[in-house]
């Protein structure tokens, strides 16, 4: 007979591990199953925003992360060809940390609150029963669980929770080390075809994450030759000043990492008496850098619904609370990659820097008054 569980959760990053202390500290009896090994490096941004802080202080962590974190965000920017643009106001918008300390964090705490962690394995097949779901695990055990939970992220290419190939927007990330970024300051990066961000990160460290599209991403690498992320970097420093001054000097810690073609966009939250959270119930483009935090919000939102026997309202709820940033995001993106684009927002937010707040806002960040 198969193990019995409360819930099932497949995928033990920030969405998986959230919802599992929750629910499991809650007083459920949670499964955690986890393919890969921890810590692992991945190529999503690192940027939290103040507005997840409640749902990390409610999973046990909002003290680790303050300590192992990089300093405080207090102004938001944009760079974009020779234009540096911030914020006229300062605030607590967020801090940032890397995944391969992140993602440990609310493992953990899901852990020590009595979640059961299956890590290396992997759901290969799951049954519908009567009073739930039987999965098959690549190591031949089966658990039944009552609530079946996906939080395995949107960028899976097999296996059961698979979303096909689709869209042009390549994913890359890299640490430096000596960077010249202004403190408290995380700027969007807009450049021809792409767009990204960066933020001062963990230990020391500048964080890059940006995203670009395969036609400009060819016409990089004819241009500067290389790899395809030395390509990225050169096409960024040679078309956005407030990068080149800020990495100019910077020496590149631990080398890019890469993926792609990544998948914004609004997809199911629930199926089959599956719910999906996380990036893989929907994803903005990272333009707006708040995927790990609408990832963990979500999370935070859909146990406080299974908690209170109110799961029916989650895919509504989800939809009204995240939907309106995935389409800010999207618009933010064309903005940023086409050329006309940027030059109209270059206008604008020189005529009223203030615009920046209210994007970030609109955007789903809170900023707490410095």
């Amino acid at each position: 007979m198969p193990t019995h569980y409360d819930a099932l959760i497949v995928g033990a990053g920030p969405a998986g591990s959230s919802v599992a202390r929750l629910l499991a500290q809650a007083g459920w009896h949670v499964a955690l199953v986890e393919k890969t090994g921890f810590p692992r490096r991945k190529v999503c941004g690192e940027f939290l925003s103040a507005a997840t802080m409640p749902v990390l202080e409610a999973c046990g962590v909002a003290a680790a992360f303050d300590t192992a974190a990089g300093p405080m965000v207090t102004r938001v920017g944009a760079y974009a060809g020779n234009a540096m643009l911030s914020a006229p106001a300062e605030g607590n918008w967020g801090r940032a940390l890397g995944r391969e300390h992140l993602d440990l964090m609310l493992r953990d705490a899901a852990v020590a609150a009595g979640a059961e962690l299956f890590q290396p394995s992997e759901v290969l097949n799951l049954r519908r029963v009567a009073d739930g779901y039987i999965c098959f695990l690549e190591d031949g055990r089966e658990i039944s669980a009552k609530t079946m939970i996906a939080a395995c992220g949107s960028w899976n290419r097999k296996g059961l929770f698979a979303i096909p190939d689709a869209g042009d927007l390549l994913a890359f990330k890299a640490h430096f080390r000596g960077s010249a970024l202004p403190a408290g300051l995380m700027p969007l990066l807009a450049f021809p075809g792409g767009y990204g961000g960066l933020v001062h990160s963990d230990a020391g460290r500048t964080s890059l994450s940006c995203c670009i599209r395969r036609d400009a991403l060819e016409r990089a690498r004819r241009r500067h030759g290389g790899k395809a992320a030395d390509s990225v970097l050169a096409h960024i420093l040679e078309t956005t000043k407030g990068a080149r001054l800020a990495l100019g000097d910077a020496v590149l810690d631990g080398g890019f990492l890469s993926t792609g073609p990544i998948h914004p966009g609004i997809r199911d939250r629930q199926k089959d008496d599956v719910f999906f959270t996380g990036n893989i119930a929907g994803e903005a483009h990272p333009v707006i850098a708040e995927g790990i935090s609408m990832a963990i919000q979500s999370s935070g939102l859909l146990a406080k619904l299974l908690i209170a026997g109110r799961a029916e309202n989650y895919a509504q709820e989800w939809k009204r609370r995240f939907a309106p940033r995935i389409r800010a995001a999207s618009l933010f993106a064309h903005l940023a990659m086409n050329g006309a684009g940027r030059l109209a927002g270059l206008a604008l937010l020189r005529t009223a820097p203030g615009l920046l707040d209210l994007g970030a806002r609109i955007s789903g960040k809170a900023s707490m008054a410095a």
